[in-house]
């Protein structure tokens, strides 16, 4: 088994070769062409943080991948980033380990930020020039989402939320780095009426987002809520909207935004997989409202892995002369 370190990935990683992957990946869950074990969390309460564990195969691939990634959310106080994490290639043949990707959880954040690019493009409107993005949160999924997202809808300008001000700025001035024009907004409301698209990334296990803060036909990417007990919109937002998409049903309705707008009359059969709508599934009409819930799939996992051993395993066996 080779061991893989994170330099070693980040030199041979393809960030379009990717995000197409996690649609492709998408796509063929939809289909029913994956095989997923079910989802393992671990919560910690002192100090705060999440484990998850997440396993998955797409049929006729010569390799699965097995992901186990973390975030402690108290870890920059220690001079530490706040995940971590690793992945295992293994032989859908034989079963044997092929590689140890040691990503640090880089790996995941940056699916996540790719499914939340996907998510977002389906629940665009194509009549859009230049919208503003809204993005509740300033942690490192924030500015991934931001970045990919921004690209991805062409936005022209980046509004930034989150409880502390000061993350907030800190965050604004990352993505101007980046040649995003991006301010901080004053308050949720004031985000919620000027963003066109509007991504929540916090670990929130109460509301924040809430109806009375968002314009008629809001367009929300919902990407915290990823493990049972949180929740970050707040009662009508998800069963109000025109739209409702999941990257899975089932994860969604289980432990998603969707399982709290469940008890608020949310039918199952409302809610549509992301994948599919891909690549050319019917946007949401003008002036309607949407919302894509994403809890993270197994099968991004896979894309993501077996993408980086590819061109891994292409180089090591190029003829060195």
């Amino acid at each position: 088994m080779k061991v893989v370190s994170r330099d070693e990935i980040r030199a041979v990683f393809d960030p379009e070769a990717s995000l197409a992957a996690v649609a492709q990946a998408m796509r063929r869950f939809a289909r029913g062409e994956a095989q997923q074990a079910a989802v393992g969390h671990l919560g910690f309460t002192d100090p705060p943080g999440d484990t998850h564990i997440k396993s998955a195969w797409l049929r006729g691939d010569d390799a699965f991948v097995v992901k186990l990634a973390s975030t402690f959310y108290d870890n920059p106080r220690q001079g530490l980033p706040p995940g971590s994490g690793l992945m295992l290639v293994a032989s859908a043949r034989t079963g044997a380990p092929l590689a140890l990707l040691q990503d640090d959880g880089e790996l995941t954040d940056l699916r996540t930020a790719m499914a939340g690019a996907v998510a977002a493009q389906v629940i665009a409107d194509p009549a859009w020039r230049a919208p503003t993005l809204g993005v509740v949160g300033a942690g490192v999924q924030a500015e991934l989402q931001a970045a990919w997202i921004a690209r991805q809808i062409g936005a022209g300008r980046i509004l930034v939320w989150a409880r502390r001000t000061d993350a907030a700025d800190e965050l604004c001035h990352r993505l101007q780095v980046q040649g995003f024009a991006a301010d901080r907004a004053p308050d949720l409301t004031e985000l919620g009426h000027r963003a066109d698209l509007i991504v929540t990334t916090t670990p929130a296990r109460e509301p924040v987002l809430l109806r009375d803060m968002l314009r008629p036909g809001y367009r929300i990417v919902a990407v915290g809520a990823d493990a049972p007990g949180k929740r970050e919109l707040g009662p009508g937002v998800v069963a109000g909207a025109d739209l409702v998409l999941a990257d899975s049903r089932s994860q969604a309705l289980d432990h998603g935004e969707c399982a709290w707008a469940r008890q608020e009359g949310l039918a199952a059969e409302q809610v549509i997989e992301i994948g599919a709508l891909l690549p050319d599934g019917p946007a949401p009409s003008r002036g309607a409202s949407a919302v894509a819930d994403l809890t993270g799939l197994g099968v991004q996992d896979v894309a993501i892995a077996l993408g980086v051993w590819a061109r891994l395993s292409s180089y090591s066996q190029q003829d060195p002369s």
